[in-house]
């Protein structure tokens, strides 16, 4: 062969090699990331030609695939309690994609987790048109609906989660206002965007999932954490603290206040944290230091990177840069800012002795045959404060739940709680209202934290105790009458 006609060949040769390199990096090594891709309507198309597997739990199906008669989407995801579940399913939409559990758990519930490999090829091999996965939640519907129930019938905005402490499983996760997922998932183009941008334009936000998605001021809930680091740097449940009714802030002329600017109706930790003394726990924080306070409220959760199978936002102190903002923190306010989900997890901790569990959404995964895929296991995260440290916070919240007021309370159960009445500047004077809690507080079965924003009805004059603590016992009264 002469020396062009080589050439030639060896170009021809090179360009087929990297005509079956290109082909195989797109069709092996990319392959998933473009299936994947929001972009490729043609696996949205398949996705739609195929039945979506049920998201379920106590028995209820929360969301499943409808048959259509459309040639281009054959199946329709619907939400028979849209509003109620939202937070928990999120949407399924083929013009606005997913979110929440449909998201989180997409390869069960479209059939291409690699748990479902040896089914996808049965199907295969017998023809039977492919079906995807269940997936089965925590949620129990009784207490969810209470919850729900609790914030809609009032017309407040805010959020309730309740989780089992010795478990981590998430009970109820409620958000107020909430959207219907119903309205994005219809297959009318036009429809589904009007819905769209009126949910995205409500001033409200109906579709942030306040739960896991948005932090908030903790206000005195956040005493417990400074509680329980007193406790382990040498304080007592009886330790005298500062019950004056004002302190003036460190190198400031400003004054932090209790409320009401009274002065505190006992000088102990434990009355302090009863009466919830902003100047007592103020001065505590300022002893212990930014240092001792972080490492208390990591132990509790505060900036974990958590997954439930949804990303929860982190929950964090701030800075505390100078003694004054530390003197804030260590009653909630300044730059602290948490989730629902990570009080309801503090007061978790608390209940179960001070172990911190893994908080999960879901209790198993399911083949289209319903057979058991994977189920949940509890995780420990940490050992917050010792079996003794817990005991003595509980007898402490023991005592403020005594002193808070507000309807709802249950006979003959005793409840352990914290009240919180967190200032914010995004609505002048009208604070959010807290309330966590669990009960029975000897042998506690669920745990919760409720958050009323904006002051509620009740505006300037809101507090936790009046606005969240009756929401709140009322969804510990559904968990412990059957619902839990």
């Amino acid at each position: 062969m002469n020396k062009p006609l080589r050439r030639v060949a060896l170009a021809m040769m090179a360009m087929v090699v990297l005509l079956m390199g290109n082909a195989t990096y797109v069709q092996v090594i990319r392959a998933d990331e473009l299936n994947e891709d929001s972009r490729n309507v043609r696996t949205k198309y398949e996705e739609y030609s195929r039945e979506r597997g049920q998201i379920i739990a106590g028995g209820q199906s929360l969301a499943s695939s409808k048959l259509t008669e459309d040639q281009l989407y054959k199946y329709q995801r619907t939400y028979p309690n849209g509003p109620l579940y939202a937070p928990v399913t999120g949407f399924y939409s083929f013009f606005y994609g997913s979110n929440g559990v449909e998201r989180a758990e997409d390869k069960i519930l479209n059939g291409t987790d690699d748990s479902m490999a040896f089914g996808r090829l049965s199907d295969m091999i017998t023809g039977n048109k492919p079906r995807g996965g269940s997936v089965e939640l925590t949620i129990n519907p009784a207490i969810q609906q209470v919850a729900y129930d609790q914030l809609t019938s009032k017309g407040f905005q805010g959020s309730v989660v309740a989780l089992e402490p010795s478990t981590g499983k998430i009970l109820a996760m409620v958000n107020a206002p909430s959207y219907d997922p119903n309205v994005l998932a219809a297959l009318d183009n036009n429809a589904v965007a009007e819905e769209w941008n009126k949910l995205n334009e409500n001033s409200s936000q109906p579709m942030a999932n306040r739960a896991v998605s948005e932090i908030y001021p903790p206000g005195s809930t956040f005493k417990l954490i400074t509680a329980a680091a007193a406790l382990e740097s040498g304080y007592t449940p009886n330790s005298q603290v500062q019950d004056a009714a004002t302190i003036t802030l460190p190198n400031t002329n400003t004054q932090l206040p209790n409320f009401g600017t009274k002065q505190c109706a006992g000088n102990t930790l434990t009355q302090a944290l009863a009466h919830s003394c902003n100047t007592a726990f103020a001065e505590i924080a300022g002893q212990l230091g930014p240092d001792k306070l972080r490492e208390t409220a990591a132990a509790f959760g505060y900036g974990q990177d958590l997954q439930i199978p949804m990303s929860v936002a982190k929950s964090d102190l701030g800075a505390m840069a100078d003694a004054p903002s530390l003197y804030q923190s260590g009653i909630g306010q300044r730059d602290v800012r948490v989730t629902p989900l990570q009080n309801a997890m503090m007061a978790a901790a608390i209940a179960n002795g001070g172990k911190l569990m893994k908080p999960q959404l879901v209790a198993a995964t399911r083949a289209p045959d319903m057979a058991e895929l994977d189920s949940f296991q509890p995780e420990e995260l940490s050992q917050a404060v010792s079996p003794q440290i817990a005991q003595m916070i509980r007898d402490m919240m023991i005592q403020s739940e005594r002193n808070t007021k507000g309807s709802g309370k249950i006979s003959g159960i005793e409840i352990a709680s914290k009240t919180g009445t967190a200032q914010h500047g995004d609505v002048e004077d009208r604070p959010h209202g807290w309330y966590v809690a669990f009960a029975p507080a000897e042998n506690p079965t669920i745990a919760v934290a409720v958050i009323v924003e904006n002051g509620g009805d009740e505006g300037d004059e809101a507090t936790g105790g009046s606005l969240a603590a009756p929401i709140g016992r009322e969804v510990i009264r559904a968990g412990l009458q059957g619902g839990g």
